[in-house]
């Protein structure tokens, strides 16, 4: 396993960032290689950002002294796992989960065992993980996309028609503070989160993929009134701070899975920025 820290910065140090220390304090470029289990410690809301890809041996997710400070990865935190990749499983605390394409699972705090395995080596599952820290035990839950809450969005007029899919939602899961999604944008369709809003009382971490290799996402962050972008390849992360704006425009339709930490776990709870507003 290999864990990545990443520190927080004052927006005002931000502005000051060229595009190589944008890349290096806010994007995940390494999540999915096989084999390997890879995890980004974000001092933002203290997310772990991974992906687990097992190939013909099955993966433990390890705990680390330095970043997670306690004996198993789950002591003190709560994880969601969504696979992006062929069919696999993780078993918690040996109990197995399969989990097909674009399926969930919440794994709560209090788990000492997670094990993440490929049906098909050739055709490995990419599990993509995020966790924050938690102060209460709930219920192990498996959400399949067919059992999301699906919210319709958008329009092809303003190139955002988009479906959302609350997976780890309040009224799907129970959970401490961890919650997730998918969005999926119709087949030309390319803007995503726009008009664009802020947050100040929690932060946001976006998964970009379903991108062929030639194709990518420009995702707009910054201030309102001091925008900057990352430009994002498939199976890459964003790490978004509160202060952030978040959307992104992409070269073809994609997909992305946003998770959210902080004070609260209402999703509509979002401070909307004036289109006039943005510069």
């Amino acid at each position: 396993m290999m864990i990545d820290v990443r520190h927080v910065h004052h927006q005002d140090a931000a502005k000051g960032f060229d595009t190589a220390a944008l890349r290096r304090n806010y994007l995940v470029e390494r999540l999915f290689e096989p084999g390997k289990v890879l995890l980004t410690y974000s001092h933002v809301e203290r997310f772990v950002i991974g992906g687990a890809t097992p190939a013909s041996v099955p993966l433990k997710l390890e705990s680390d002294k330095a970043t997670i400070g306690s004996p198993n990865f789950l002591d003190r935190r709560e994880l969601g796992v969504f696979n992006i990749g062929g069919a696999g499983t993780v078993s918690v605390d040996g109990v197995a989960h399969p989990l097909g394409h674009r399926d969930a699972l919440y794994v709560p705090m209090g788990t000492r065992e997670v094990v993440f395995a490929s049906d098909d080596p050739d055709a490995p599952a990419r599990f993509y993980l995020l966790s924050t820290p938690a102060h209460a035990r709930y219920e192990t839950k498996v959400v399949r996309i067919a059992e999301a809450k699906r919210m319709p969005l958008g329009d092809t007029a303003t190139a955002n028609k988009r479906t959302i899919y609350q997976m780890i939602h309040p009224d799907v899961v129970t959970s401490c503070q961890l919650v997730m999604g998918m969005t999926q944008l119709d087949e030309g369709n390319v803007w995503n989160t726009m008009p664009c809003h802020v947050h100040d009382r929690r932060s946001e971490v976006y998964l970009y993929f379903d991108l062929p290799a030639d194709a990518r996402v420009i995702h707009l962050m910054g201030e309102p009134d001091e925008t900057r972008h990352v430009v994002v390849a498939d199976g890459q992360a964003v790490i978004s701070p509160p202060w952030s704006i978040h959307s992104g425009c992409g070269t073809r339709a994609y997909t992305f899975i946003w998770g959210m930490g902080g004070d609260n776990i209402d999703y509509t709870d979002m401070d909307m920025v004036p289109m006039g507003e943005l510069k």
